[in-house]
């Protein structure tokens, strides 16, 4: 089946599934069709993907290919263009993104979410989620008016993304940083009101219908204080949170500055799509041919317009949305 290669459209996303070096190692090349222009965000000429073995295609065509890869799946503005029944790969988080789930359902397409491509419990994008947090940080500590060492900071979650954003911390002389894992959720809330920034990264059971913040809350904390949201869940574990963009990352709430972009790792997509490349190179040869290995298989959360993944199937029946 042939494999097609898209340009994410959502605002700033530079990252790419593959590089033409990694290309080296996929025996079915001739399966594989590139959007033109597809590497130029990270300084990739069309021509190096040529000269590796593939096919640069116009974007009409590649919406053909029965296997469409996209960075950012979740996000995708071009379902209502496909016939039915492909194979859609890439960053889908499925259970929130609500309107792309329901398109994905109708139009009885599969997905193979990196999100889920995980080897013996530990996700294979693993870099990509600590890339996440130190780009947020990065980006994110500009709207707090205080420098790292001058800020009293507490993040929410202990896993790769909460590695990435205290190594830039720690990395800028921050001096008061208080980690909180999930089991401290309780201790969290009691201190949360004294820091200057507040960075959530935990993996949030989107079963929950209770909040880590609720809106009644911020007022309890001082004008100006930041939440640097990595998660990006939109109105769960932060009721008055929801995704920004790199252009226009953050907004104010009751006095509280919410910065909520959910593709951040995209500003430094140069070092990403190395470790997307690095991993999904593996991959290319049993998805073109069906022959799909168990970790390939346990990434699928939708089968032909059908819910696999049991998360997707109890968020969207608690709303009273459609289920298939």
């Amino acid at each position: 089946m042939k494999m097609g290669f898209l340009i994410s459209h959502k605002n700033n996303e530079r990252r790419r599934a593959i590089l033409p070096e990694n290309l080296a190692v996929v025996k079915n090349k001739d399966a594989l069709f590139f959007e033109e222009g597809y590497g130029l965000s990270i300084g990739i000429e069309d021509e190096e993907y040529i000269s590796a073995g593939v096919t640069m295609a116009s974007r009409e065509d590649i919406l053909k290919c029965g296997i469409l890869v996209d960075v950012k799946l979740g996000d995708a503005d071009y379902l209502h263009l496909l016939d039915d029944g492909k194979i859609l790969v890439g960053w889908a988080h499925a259970v929130q993104q609500i309107d792309f789930t329901s398109a994905v359902l109708n139009g009885g397409h599969t997905i193979l979410a990196w999100e889920e491509l995980d080897y013996r419990g530990k996700n294979l994008f693993y870099r990509n989620r600590e890339v996440a947090g130190e780009a947020a940080v990065l980006h994110g500590f500009r709207y707090s008016n205080k420098m790292p060492y001058d800020a009293k900071v507490c993040i929410l979650g202990n896993g790769q993304t909460a590695k990435g954003c205290l190594r830039i911390l720690h990395g800028l002389g921050a001096k008061t940083v208080d980690v909180f894992p999930r089991k401290h959720e309780d201790l969290f809330r009691e201190k949360m009101t004294e820091y200057d920034v507040v960075i959530n990264c935990v993996m949030w059971d989107t079963n929950r219908t209770d909040r880590i913040i609720y809106r009644s809350d911020l007022c309890k904390f001082r004008k100006g204080t930041l939440i640097i949201d990595v998660s990006c869940d939109p109105y769960l574990e932060i009721e008055t949170s929801h995704p920004t963009t790199i252009d226009d990352p953050v907004y104010e709430v009751d006095g509280v500055i919410h910065y909520a972009v959910d593709n951040t790792p995209a500003m430094f997509a140069g070092t990403v799509t190395k470790i997307i490349s690095a991993v999904y190179k593996d991959f290319i040869d049993e998805i073109v041919t069906g022959k799909y290995s168990q970790t390939v298989i346990d990434s699928m959360v939708i089968e032909k317009g059908h819910i696999l993944y049991e998360n997707i199937r109890l968020f969207r029946e608690k709303r009273g949305l459609f289920v298939k």
